[in-house]
């Protein structure tokens, strides 16, 4: 579950990396392969953490009334440097191995301690998880199954606070390059906006159980039915087009690895934000109440 927060991390860290050595002699670059080959070879699942709670969005960091808003570095010494902040709406980051720490928005100068990208196990000291919560999160925990959804490899989302946090020199990918967090911050966000194609797996199945549940009623060949299906699939593989259109426009960048076309890529984002609800709207459309008020396994039972 949740690779692809980590992988978009190490996609745009590959790059940016990259060509922030080449501006200031940094290695930093060498420092982050070393690092993705501890996570390849021990098979570690990685938190992307980027979004910061912000505070008043019409300031930056720097102006912030709470300099914590926004993660950064509190102190630093020979072996590395301390952070401290929060990241928000964290998806994935209780069952990661290793967090990556990276700004959220563009900096100026005056936020050069904000700047700041680095590698943390998730059980590092100083790290506090406030669990998110879900609508129907009780009912997982009566009795059976039917009702845990993925229980060994669920995800879930939490409020990262993060007090004091050390971070070693050979884990800080970027330490006061504040130009280069624009760069950063559009990159992660091109792939990941891209990787939100995983949506039309969850529609595939939807998209199936509607049409069995119109079987089960009888209905399968009524005309607004299959409409309603049709539909469906449409607005589904269309989210799939233009993931798959963004890849296949990619192209490489000066650190040797591919970026996927930006603009499709916030096209397939948009059509996220919108096509699985209609999708969803049409699912009850066909299904009826049991959607949302079937009876849990233990009332079954």
């Amino acid at each position: 579950f949740q690779r692809c927060v980590g992988m978009d991390a190490m996609n745009s860290l590959h790059s940016t990396t990259f060509e922030i050595d080449e501006k200031h002699g940094t290695d930093y670059h060498k420092r982050f392969l070393e690092f993705v080959k501890m996570m390849q070879k021990e098979n570690f699942v990685i938190g992307g953490a980027m979004t910061d709670p912000k505070g008043d969005r019409s300031k930056g960091p720097s102006e912030q009334e709470d300099p914590d808003l926004f993660t950064r570095i509190v102190k630093t010494d020979e072996n590395g440097v301390y952070v401290s902040g929060a990241k928000a709406h964290q998806t994935g980051c209780i069952n990661s191995h290793w967090i990556i720490l990276m700004p959220t928005i563009r900096l100026t100068e005056a936020d050069k301690d904000w700047a700041i990208v680095g590698a943390i196990p998730a059980d590092a000291k100083g790290v506090t998880y406030i669990y998110g919560r879900q609508s129907c999160d009780t009912r997982s925990m009566e009795e059976g199954d039917i009702d845990d959804g993925n229980a060994k490899f669920g995800g879930q989302e939490a409020l990262i606070i993060l007090d004091n946090v050390f971070i070693p020199w050979d884990k800080v990918f970027m330490n006061g390059e504040y130009e280069f967090a624009s760069m950063l911050v559009e990159r992660f966000t091109c792939y990941h906006r891209r990787s939100y194609v995983c949506k039309t797996g969850l529609g595939d199945v939807l998209i199936g159980a509607a049409a069995t549940i119109a079987d089960y009623n009888g209905v399968p060949k009524v005309s607004h039915i299959k409409d309603k299906i049709i539909e469906m699939t449409h607005l589904n593989e269309t989210i799939f087009a233009a993931g798959i259109a963004s890849s296949h426009q990619g192209q490489k960048m000066k650190s040797g690895v591919f970026l996927n076309d930006d603009m499709l890529a916030q096209v397939c984002k948009h059509n996220v934000t919108r096509f699985p609800y209609e999708i969803s709207r049409l699912a009850q459309d066909i299904a009826g109440g049991l959607v949302v008020t079937l009876p849990s396994e233990k009332d079954f039972r």
